[in-house]
């Protein structure tokens, strides 16, 4: 992700984008044939360089092609595919693993990716003006210590702080970070800018996002734990149980968008952080004997509240930078709110687990709930630090001018 700055500046839209599309096509090939879990993995990585790329090439796309008093409009349609497609797939893969195994997922990805790659040699056209810029290795070679160190080591941190799988990359992240950063800041055509963090309004949008990715991948895992590992249900009701919710957010982020252009983002913001504390609150008083279909609901409260800010929150922070550091903004919002998922992933997890093993002799067959609860409870008081940047941070609508 942090090298899509450069990418996009460097590459015409079209190459860029077919080259992405090839990776993906070529990564779910791998993952169709593949015999052995390491096989499977090389095909995720795959995946995720071109997920990397495509995610921030679409936002700096339709950000530069669109008014800006349509902007928020078309990133909310845009927050259908990144906000709910993440959330229903769940529901779609627990259909072919409970029917006719997981190889069918990637399958049927393979269909509609090769429909698409085909589709974009048609119609795409090259969109975003390229420079011939250097590429500079070593900063490179930075952000991969940097990025990928804290993003591994924050990820198994739920195995212990001093655990040499998590304590040797997070110290790898750390020192390579601040190698990084010193070097961009040095450079007066940087492999990423980060002077944007000048701009108040770029650094509270990045913070809100980071906050909302934390929380939101957190209660995405979270749930599925919940029905199939505490509940013992299948992996198909455990995708019908969230599948409501993608449907909500679904219909909310076009809207959001539109409410977006009309009224800013603190009311969407305020409203947003409002509706994860209430649902976080509602999921910490849970029981075993509370009926599935009131954690479908707090999920709907969770999605909708989520599709509010998500894309937003980009909309907002990115349009307050100069156009030129576009590319470089949604690299660093897309970087860092992906690390921000890694840590909620980790940390409520982790938070999850110790507290219904630490549990299990006082509260019995109650312990794995209790987890579930006190998870929770870590994530109510982030959304209240969100309602907290919410509401005194962020400006009113002529902020957005």
């Amino acid at each position: 992700m942090p090298l899509t700055a450069f990418l996009i500046k460097r590459f015409s839209t079209k190459k860029l984008y077919i080259t992405a599309l090839f990776i993906l096509v070529a990564g779910l090939i791998v993952c169709t044939a593949a015999k052995s879990f390491p096989m499977l993995m090389a095909g995720r990585v795959l995946q995720a360089c071109s997920n990397g790329i495509t995610t921030s090439l679409a936002q700096v796309v339709l950000l530069t092609i669109y008014p800006p008093e349509r902007k928020g409009t078309i990133m909310g349609w845009y927050g259908l595919s990144v906000g709910a497609a993440p959330v229903i797939a769940p529901t779609i893969a627990g259909l072919f693993v409970d029917t006719v195994g997981w190889r069918m997922i990637f399958i049927v990805t393979l269909c509609i990716l090769t429909a698409a790659l085909i589709c974009a040699f048609i119609c795409f056209d090259n969109v975003l003006d390229t420079e011939n810029r250097r590429f500079d290795v070593v900063s490179f070679i930075l952000s991969i210590f940097a990025f990928g160190g804290l993003t591994l080591g924050i990820g198994n941190i739920s195995r212990g702080i001093t655990n040499p799988i998590s304590a040797v990359p997070l110290m790898i992240g750390i020192i390579g970070s601040a190698f990084f950063i010193l070097r961009q800041l040095k450079m007066e055509q940087p492999f990423l800018e980060l002077r944007v963090f000048s701009n108040r309004r770029f650094t509270i949008s990045v913070l809100g996002s980071m906050f909302l990715y934390f929380v939101m991948m957190g209660g995405s895992v979270i749930m599925p734990l919940y029905v199939q590992t505490i509940l013992g249900k299948s992996a198909t009701v455990s995708g019908l149980v969230t599948l409501p919710g993608s449907l909500a957010m679904a219909i909310v982020s076009p809207f959001a968008g539109k409410i977006y252009d009309k009224v800013g983002m603190k009311k969407l913001a305020v409203s947003g952080a409002a509706g994860l504390l209430i649902s976080s609150v509602g999921m910490f008083f849970i029981t075993l004997e509370t009926p599935v279909w009131a954690a479908s609901a707090l999920f709907i409260i969770r999605c909708i509240s989520i599709g509010c800010v998500m894309m937003p929150f980009v909309t907002w922070g990115v349009t307050g930078i100069s156009s030129d550091n576009t590319a470089h903004g949604n690299a660093l919002i897309t970087s860092l709110r992906t690390i921000a998922g890694a840590i909620g992933f980790a940390v409520f997890v982790g938070i999850m687990t110790f507290v219904s093993s630490v549990s299990a002799e006082k509260y019995g067959e109650n312990a794995g709930i209790h987890g579930l609860n006190m998870a929770f409870l870590g994530m109510t008081f982030v959304s209240l630090i969100m309602l907290f940047i919410s509401l005194f941070c962020i400006g009113k609508k002529s902020d957005m001018e």
